[in-house]
């Protein structure tokens, strides 16, 4: 898993696997999941990130530029 934020976008991305992304879908507002080929959750997309985390925890992701969590 692999998460990352720009914070020019605002926005962060959960990489859930490596499949390739065919469709995604709002499941809240400022929430998508996108979805593999199959229907399978491949990542999730949070806009406007700072509106749904701290400051600190946004701090640590743009200072990393890529977080990779191991499973």
């Amino acid at each position: 898993m692999r998460i990352k934020y720009s914070p020019e976008a605002d926005a962060m991305v959960i990489q859930l696997n490596e499949r390739q992304p065919v469709d995604s879908r709002d499941i809240s507002e400022g929430v998508i999941v996108h979805l593999s080929r199959g229907g399978q959750p491949v990542e999730i997309e949070v806009l406007d990130a700072s509106r749904v985390l701290k400051k600190k925890d946004l701090s640590i992701l743009g200072t990393q530029a890529e977080l990779a969590l191991a499973r």
